[in-house]
């Protein structure tokens, strides 16, 4: 007779099989600390979604492809330099990207209490050093140092994110906005100073849905 436990273990396992196999048609290497902090990572959201509601997402397999991959794909057209993830809500994608670049600062940017206090947790269970925790809304940020790059996920329209993170951006700074289908009228909306630099498709392992990651800097 199957037990809660056992199907509970058999869906971890089937994550764990579907990140190594994620993470290398990304082109990435997954050491096995790697593994296991991702695999805490999701399992520590999910605890805490029954309370918090972090993710409509809990099927361990779709988080794996839905928030970890998703996230991991952007690394590859990442600029250099200090990161902030802007409305970080779950730590998407700023956790799932510290955890494969120990050596990059970012910044975990969220207005929620509690979300920062998941976040807190999180960054402490994995031993993330180089990560940084702001509770406060985006306008009222102010950084010692201004970012290289700030990524956005799900946090607003294209216009909306250069005016809303403008004043955190150093002046040859990045914002990498993630977005589904590609935002055509978004796209046709960016105002000055900022323009759109680059298009990226990107293609998630494991998911259909379309998903392109918009570089916008300021026009020189």
């Amino acid at each position: 007779m199957t037990t809660a436990d056992d199907q509970t273990q058999t869906q971890w396992h089937e994550a764990a099989l579907r990140l190594r196999a994620g993470v290398q048609a990304l082109g990435l290497a997954l050491s096995p600390a790697t593994e296991g902090k991702i695999l805490d990572y999701l399992q520590t959201m999910r605890r805490w979604n029954r309370v918090f509601n972090l993710t409509a997402i809990s099927d361990p397999d779709e988080m794996v492809a839905r928030h970890v991959l998703d996230s991991l794909a952007i690394l590859p057209h990442l600029p250099p330099g200090a990161l902030l993830d802007v409305g970080s809500g779950a730590g998407l994608p700023g956790i799932p990207l510290a955890l494969f670049e120990p050596t990059r600062a970012i910044t975990l940017l969220d207005r929620s209490h509690k979300r920062a206090d998941f976040l807190t947790e999180v960054a402490g269970r994995l031993a993330l050093s180089h990560v940084n925790i702001v509770c406060e809304r985006v306008e009222d940020h102010r950084p010692a140092a201004p970012y290289d790059v700030v990524a956005a996920r799900a946090f607003a329209s294209l216009g909306d994110i250069a005016a809303a993170v403008g004043h955190l951006l150093a002046p040859e700074g990045r914002i990498v906005a993630m977005k589904g289908t590609l935002p055509t009228e978004e796209l046709a909306a960016v105002a000055a100073p900022f323009i759109v630099t680059d298009i990226h498709g990107l293609a998630i392992p494991g998911l259909a849905a379309q998903r392109h990651l918009v570089v916008l800097a300021r026009a020189p």
